[in-house]
């Protein structure tokens, strides 16, 4: 299994209780194939530029361990979610 860090930019719009509901679905899904080291939620940002109209945003970085064929799957994941507005996802060495 490989290392992964995933960063999520969730729309600012969301309460506490569906952001909580939004990280436990990205964590579930993770820990099907792999393991959930740590979930850092760094709050409420101010982008760069806009973003869907959005010029602030709440980050969360996920850091994993998982199998390599997860990763399309949760890639697919985020794409369909409304409230990802943006995210990466990086192999750490």
């Amino acid at each position: 299994m490989n290392k992964y860090e995933s960063v999520v930019i969730i729309n600012p719009n969301l309460d506490e209780n569906a952001l909580k509901a939004l990280q436990d679905k990205f964590v579930e899904l993770i820990n099907k194939n792999g393991k959930v080291e740590k979930v850092e939620d760094m709050g409420k940002r101010k982008l760069a530029y806009d973003i869907k109209k959005n010029s602030e945003a709440i980050y969360t970085v996920f850091h994993f361990e998982a199998k390599p064929e997860l990763i399309a799957e949760l890639e697919r994941v985020y794409r369909i979610t409304d409230d990802v507005l943006k995210f990466i996802v990086v192999k750490k060495d």
